[in-house]
């Protein structure tokens, strides 16, 4: 391993651990053997890591239905598999682990650990294809909150050819997701309807949707506009309810679905001469880490933040993500 720091190295480091399924009140703040860092992984030391729905899924064993046995080899049986939750972050290189070449100490970088977790954490150890340098632009929590919902939208996106006039649909508009999706949808010249409340309506307008259509006075599955493209972050809205404003050869990409819906999607897909699916697509992490931060210097697309927390306020952090109302992204800042 390469040496990093002149400072006193600690054989321990802070954590935000979860042991056991449950509400907010199961994370703690504890004292976690200090990891180093592999061949072909780097050191990070966290300075901003976001907290999503990801985390409050497996935090509290909340999933899709028909899911739970599926579930059990990624989330764990009796307690958590990886009791640090956190999907993605930012943070500095602190230290290489042997063949690292492309990064350096010191580097500001963007990192994701899918669900392996654990950047809940003041250091964590990631492998070096799955960090990025950051864009020198923004700020640790800008950077962080482009992660989840950009490379989530990416993965789905690459399932579609958008183009100028393609109408798509985003279901759950103004979240982690739907606001990556509209803006990307938006800059490829697609016509995007965003569906969400009524006070994040101004939202989901300035990040480029045409047409804003609010929960709570109007079901979109009722209108008489039909949609190439409609894209599910909520979970509420399955095959059956979109149907009838899917165009026949279109498509429909459930970022959140059920059993039901992820078992019939090839069936669906038959149906509508178009695809269902559940599934993201195109390149990995390294290829979309890298498609992210050009997107990100290009302007194109830009970080949605709704609330920072200390990282002492976790709890609270997972407690507000719990709501479900959450505008775009909730942020850990760690010292």
């Amino acid at each position: 391993m390469s040496e990093t720091s002149t400072a006193p190295t600690s054989t321990t480091t802070r954590a935000a651990v979860a042991d056991r399924f449950g509400g907010p009140e199961v994370v703690r703040l504890a004292d976690v053997p200090r990891p180093r860092p592999a061949p072909g992984e780097v050191l990070v030391r966290m300075r901003a890591a976001s907290v999503t729905v990801a985390d409050h899924r497996i935090r509290a064993r909340d999933v899709p239905r028909g899911m739970r046995l599926a579930t059990i080899p990624f989330l764990g049986w009796r307690r958590p598999r990886h009791p640090v939750l956190g999907v993605d972050g930012a943070g500095v290189v602190e230290a290489l682990g042997d063949g690292v070449t492309d990064l350096g100490v010191g580097d500001e970088v963007l990192v994701v650990r899918d669900l392996a977790m654990g950047c809940h954490a003041e250091l964590v150890t990631v492998r070096a294809n799955h960090a990025v340098r950051k864009p020198a632009a923004l700020s640790f929590v800008e950077g962080a909150a482009l992660l989840f919902g950009g490379m989530t939208a990416l993965s789905f996106l690459a399932h579609v050819d958008l183009r100028e006039g393609t109408r798509v649909l985003v279901n759950g508009a103004s979240g982690a997701v739907g606001t990556a999706v509209v803006q990307l949808a938006a800059a490829a010249g697609a016509h995007v309807t965003g569906v969400c409340s009524g006070a994040n309506a101004d939202l989901v307008r300035g990040l480029g949707a045409a047409r804003v259509v609010d929960y709570g006075t109007t079901d979109f599955a009722r209108e008489d506009e039909r949609y190439d493209v409609v894209v599910e972050c909520v979970g509420n809205a399955p095959y059956a309810r979109v149907a009838p404003v899917l165009r026949r050869g279109g498509t429909l990409l459930m970022v959140v679905g059920d059993l039901a819906g992820m078992a019939t999607a090839a069936w669906h897909s038959r149906r509508l001469g178009g695809l269902v699916t559940f599934r993201g697509a195109g390149p990995g992490v390294p290829e979309r880490l890298r498609r992210l931060v050009a997107l990100a210097e290009q302007g194109v697309l830009r970080p949605v933040v709704d609330r920072t927390f200390a990282f002492d306020d976790v709890v609270a952090a997972h407690r507000y993500v719990d709501t479900g109302r959450k505008r775009g992204n909730v942020l850990l800042v760690l010292p």
